[in-house]
């Protein structure tokens, strides 16, 4: 017996919105799904597996292409191990790099806070340093970039697409 789901049961099951199921749906990285009588969407068993595992690899952080090279490799299982091992070691890398750069950010903003007065702003080392790059005792700017969710959020304020 095949067991058909709503979208919205799917988004409950899996912990994935309605809106990126569709989303998922229209990049091609889920299936279109089949239709009811009344053209609603039936998502079966597989379809849920796969939605979690996209969520569950967003959750890692993966980026949409490697998430589509993995499902690829998912669903062609002769495939060799070596290439979701690369994948995720280059996720793995990703991150150190992150994290490397996180602990120079803490450092620069401890030193930023300990070093200089507390009194009044016009004293203020913490309104110095962020007014003047050399300041700073290394160069964080290519640490300190935005997510790119935070990226489309400044630009769509901005008035951008």
């Amino acid at each position: 017996m095949r067991t058909e789901t709503t979208i919205g049961e799917a988004a409950r099951i899996t912990g994935v919105k309605v809106p990126t199921i569709r989303y998922y749906e229209r990049i091609g990285l889920l299936p279109r799904p089949s239709r009811t009588e009344s053209n609603r969407r039936a998502f079966d068993q597989e379809d849920l597996r796969r939605l979690a595992f996209i969520r569950h690899a967003r959750e890692l952080g993966f980026e949409i292409g490697a998430i589509r090279a993995l499902l690829l490799l998912r669903d062609r299982r002769d495939q060799p191990c070596r290439n979701a091992d690369a994948i995720a070691q280059a996720r793995l890398e990703e991150i150190e790099a992150r994290i490397a750069g996180l602990v120079t950010l803490k450092a620069d903003l401890e030193a930023m806070i300990e070093s200089g007065p507390h009194g009044r702003v016009g004293e203020c080392h913490v309104i110095e340093v962020l007014a003047d790059h050399a300041l700073c005792r290394s160069d964080h700017s290519s640490h300190a970039r935005l997510s790119p969710l935070d990226e489309q959020l400044d630009k769509r304020r901005e008035g951008g697409s």
